[in-house]
């Protein structure tokens, strides 16, 4: 395949080839806006020196260096995560961000400083997705003295500690799994709700939200005492097959966080498609092709690249301008798929 001349660069950018040499080579200035155009251009056709466009167009800018720190490295959500984190740094036009992500095997306090203390060594702020743990609020409270910021994703931790919470209003999304399955439901029946850990903020305000609905608008259902999947599919996959042996009148679940993939298998061994209504976390191929097979009837997600986006501001805001200019909480809108628009 031909490599991209700088011929190409100029007819994709809509400028001139003069042009487009002042800013590879800076000779003489040219507007930001004009810039920024050849820079996007030449990512977009894999132009050979991009890099070195990077480099003019943002030379002058600030630059920062954020540390994000996710959760379960091999599951597609937390890969698409990473993603849509890099993506949303290289779009911030007014500042160069410099992003390192790192990610924690493990769900313990322990492995989670590990990391955190790890990217806060060179970042000037910090975000991570993890439990509310006290040894954990304790170093985000040492960070934050030592002047690096630290923001919590999807579930919120070191409430009062961190500088804000980004993500999804939990309780409103436990409260929409619960009028889908009451709204959905032939009849009233038995419902489930798994968490993967009540350390987890956001799975409990998920719970908490999901029991608010049925005891106020749906006392009819039954909502069974509240099961722990440590977010693995192995131990949803054996819970809901005892679920579904033991409650024959199950007629909903809702996977709060991860380890849906095991109902999901257990639900299809079962023969249940259509039969049961299971409302599960984030859409992933796993997910999706659930829909698709009318295993699973709702997927509640979390619009990726708005969080990300929002983020990069919020970071960008608390190293400029500090605690004042950060609210404390940022909720996003979540995502609902159906079947029907996957």
């Amino acid at each position: 395949m031909r490599r991209p001349t700088i011929t190409d660069l100029a007819k994709a950018s809509g400028v001139s080839v003069a042009t487009v040499d002042r800013v590879l080579n800076g000779r003489h200035r040219v507007r930001e806006e004009t810039a920024r155009r050849v820079y996007d251009a030449a990512q977009s056709i894999g132009y050979h020196a991009v890099g070195l466009l990077r480099q003019r167009v943002f030379e002058d800018l600030s630059q920062y260096r954020f540390g994000i720190v996710l959760q379960k490295p091999n599951q597609s959500f937390y890969q698409a995560f990473a993603r849509e984190l890099e993506v949303a740094a290289l779009a911030v036009t007014s500042a160069r961000i410099d992003i390192r992500i790192e990610f924690s095997a493990a769900s313990t306090p322990t492995a989670i400083i590990e990391k955190l203390r790890a990217v806060s060594s060179r970042s000037q702020a910090v975000a991570l997705v993890g439990p509310d743990y006290p040894a954990l609020s304790t170093v985000v409270e040492e960070l934050k003295e030592s002047g690096v910021p630290v923001f919590s994703l999807l579930s919120d931790l070191a409430s009062g500690v961190r500088n804000a919470y980004v993500g999804l209003n939990n309780r409103k999304a436990g409260r929409t799994a619960a009028w889908m399955i009451a709204k959905s439901a032939d009849k009233p029946g038995k419902v489930a709700c798994f968490v993967g850990s009540h350390r987890f903020h956001g799975h409990e305000l998920r719970e908490i939200g999901f029991r608010s609905y049925f005891r106020e608008n749906a006392p009819e259902f039954e909502v069974l005492d509240t099961l722990i999947n440590l977010e693995t599919a192995e131990i949803t996959h054996e819970a809901t097959l005892n679920l579904l042996q033991k409650h024959p009148d199950l007629v909903g679940l809702y996977i709060c966080g991860g380890g849906m993939e095991g109902a999901i298998s257990a639900i299809r061994e079962e023969g249940l498609a259509g039969k049961l209504i299971a409302i599960v976390s984030e859409l992933t191929p796993e997910s999706k092709a659930a829909l698709a097979d009318d295993i699973v009837t709702m997927v509640i997600g979390t619009p990726l690249p708005a969080l990300c986006k929002e983020l990069m501001a919020l970071m960008i805001d608390a190293v400029e301008r500090g605690d004042a200019a950060v609210p404390g909480q940022s909720f996003l809108p979540f995502e609902i798929f159906i079947s029907e628009n996957i």
